[in-house]
């Protein structure tokens, strides 16, 4: 088995885990999570399932976002899979990636419209560096033979 492949899905695993946007409201802190939403003033994690099928209800949709791009990045997640397992299109796990990290810029664009309100999208940089450092070289085209 290949090391690189090993190494894509690794990486791509590792983005999970990340915080994808990181939202200061009035010096409070919350951190929103592939998993949820962490927040930190009373400390408690409130599932993605949670917030998008119990707790809330007519969400705007910078906020629904968030939801697009945990399932482009689970899809990303599963075709790095698919690279160790079986073969993987590059194609598909590097747009993938980059739609979840755009994602994120709508979520911080729709928070940071509110006063008082500051969201970082950490998890954009983090995907969109990913997708560009182990998935761009795969996806340029090969270099023409020199003709001599």
């Amino acid at each position: 088995m290949a090391a690189a492949p090993r190494r894509r899905l690794a990486a791509v695993f590792v983005a999970g885990p990340v915080p994808w946007t990181i939202l200061v409201v009035g010096g409070e802190l919350t951190m929103v999570f592939t998993v949820g939403l962490f927040n930190t003033n009373p400390p408690q994690l409130v599932s993605i399932y949670d917030f998008f099928f119990r707790f809330t209800d007519g969400l705007p949709p910078f906020i629904e976002s968030w939801g697009t791009g945990v399932v482009l990045y689970l899809l990303a997640l599963g075709s790095a899979l698919s690279g160790v397992v079986w073969r993987e299109d590059p194609r598909i796990t590097a747009f993938s990636l980059v739609g979840a990290g755009l994602t994120q810029v709508g979520l911080a664009l729709g928070f940071n419209r509110r006063i008082g309100y500051v969201a970082l999208p950490v998890g954009t940089v983090v995907l969109l560096v990913l997708a560009w450092w182990y998935y761009w070289p795969l996806l340029r085209p090969p270099s023409a033979p020199a003709t001599e």
